[in-house]
């Protein structure tokens, strides 16, 4: 195969599993952004990456996000969202993340495969993105791409989604997020 087609594969992989996304679980996602305090979010390794990315494109909308790990993260209270990427659900570091946010009184919300994993247990809300695991568990959604690809991108795409709901929202377009772009590069 040549390697055009393995990226046209790949699109064809997104659009399904994004065909599989539920819309409810998604809006709950876009309903608690827009009723927080402040927004936190967390993920491990790839998963990590997208929720930088998105923490990114939510400070150009006007919010002022968190990543949790950095050193200018503050603490997180009773009213704040904590959103976390995790495929499986189960990285032990970010369940004790979810479980701490939990206890403080925190909206916890999931972004996971595995919605009956720790996290989605502990979340308020849970998006299910129906990929396939990195230990190529047979979730009914077969993919070509190694490890956790389709999880990883599928979180990029939810991600820059809950973005969009959030600006039709809030009545903003595009053209207002270059005021708040980085000006120092």
């Amino acid at each position: 195969m040549q390697t055009t087609q393995y990226t046209a594969e790949i699109l064809k992989e997104l659009q399904r599993t994004a065909d599989l996304i539920s819309d409810e679980q998604a809006e709950q996602l876009v309903n608690g952004i827009l009723e927080a305090k402040k927004v936190f979010v967390a993920g491990a390794g790839r998963s990590g990456f997208m929720a930088k990315s998105f923490a990114m494109r939510m400070m150009h909308v006007g919010l002022d996000p968190y990543v949790v790990g950095e050193t200018v993260t503050p603490n997180l209270e009773e009213g704040d969202i904590f959103i976390v990427g995790s495929g499986s659900g189960e990285t032990k570091s970010l369940v004790a993340m979810a479980e701490k946010a939990k206890a403080i009184g925190a909206t916890v919300a999931a972004v996971t495969i595995v919605p009956d994993s720790s996290i989605g247990r502990l979340a308020d809300i849970v998006v299910e993105i129906p990929a396939q695991t990195k230990s190529g568990e047979d979730t009914g959604n077969k993919t070509i791409q190694p490890m956790g690809s389709l999880f990883e991108q599928s979180l990029l795409l939810i991600y820059d989604s809950v973005i969009l709901r959030f600006m039709e929202k809030k009545g903003m377009d595009s053209n207002k997020m270059y005021g708040r772009h980085a000006n120092l590069e």
